[in-house]
């Protein structure tokens, strides 16, 4: 009989490294995670891949997605949705995978409310100045966005305690060893 999966919800103040550890945590095989994949309604860029990088939908087919409750969680943002479909997760929980849920903390509170043996894990920075280096550093965005950033960063952080574990990304090596081996815990303990 083959082993089912789990869920792992990864949160953390935009800026920290999510996406950055969340690659290097797929190049481990024996961790067998599957990214979550989300729905949306907002328009498919030339280079994405339906089904890889969204679910791309209509608001009336999403709207009657969240009526009939398959999702694990949504928001809206900019005047689009983006949710995460419960059925998708399921499934590759179903196949043994372990499905990686990168999501802001509004989301993650409603999944631990539908899947209560979820793992979760709140990625901080050393410091809130280390935080402001990090995005300033990306050069990507102007003063007005990058403040809000950090504002929205000091309003999550107390949230941590929500969460079953919290890792300080003080390299990417370093976390992603240390989540490594909390996930490699996690499976060894399900077993």
């Amino acid at each position: 009989m083959q082993k089912k999966g789990f869920l792992i919800i990864f949160s953390g103040p935009s800026g920290v490294g999510k996406g950055t550890i969340c690659q290097e945590l797929f190049k481990y095989e024996e961790l067998n995670l599957a990214y979550s994949v989300s729905m949306t309604t907002r328009e498919k860029r030339s280079d994405e891949i339906e089904g890889l990088n969204y679910f791309f939908v209509d608001r009336p087919t999403f709207e009657n997605v969240i009526k009939n409750d398959e999702l694990l969680e949504y928001a809206e943002f900019v005047g689009n949705y983006y949710g995460t479909p419960k059925s998708y997760c399921l499934e590759q929980i179903e196949k043994g995978k372990n499905v990686l849920l990168e999501i802001e903390v509004q989301g993650a509170t409603q999944v631990l409310e539908k899947i209560t043996d979820a793992v979760s894990i709140f990625l901080i920075p050393p410091s809130l100045e280390e935080l402001e280096s990090r995005i300033r550093g990306r050069k990507s965005e102007p003063e007005s966005v990058l403040q809000a950033r950090l504002a929205k960063a000091a309003d999550e952080l107390p949230l941590q305690s929500n969460y079953n574990y919290v890792v300080v990304n003080n390299t990417v090596e370093q976390a992603v060893a240390e989540i490594k081996t909390i996930l490699e815990q996690e499976i060894a303990n399900r077993i």
